[in-house]
């Protein structure tokens, strides 16, 4: 999988990953609202830390600058 995920948007992923859970926590997290705020933030972990992002790869966005996309090329080697 070709990453899509840059650093910056790494951090805002994992940072709001944390709140979704704390707001699960808020929402009580057996309630719907707990469970979708548990998934969302999965979702948020998995891409954040994957740094792929299969709907960036759908819509063909890519948040890695250009120093992230160059040394991802050197690991692919």
């Amino acid at each position: 999988m070709k990453k899509t995920v840059g650093s910056i948007d790494r951090a805002v992923r994992a940072v709001l990953a944390v709140g979704a859970l704390i707001g699960a926590g808020f929402a009580g997290f057996s309630s719907g609202w707990g469970i979708v705020l548990i998934v969302v933030a999965a979702i948020l972990a998995i891409t954040g830390s994957s740094g792929y992002c299969p709907l960036y790869s759908a819509t063909g966005v890519s948040t890695l600058d250009h120093d992230e996309t160059r040394s991802g090329n050197v690991h692919a080697r």
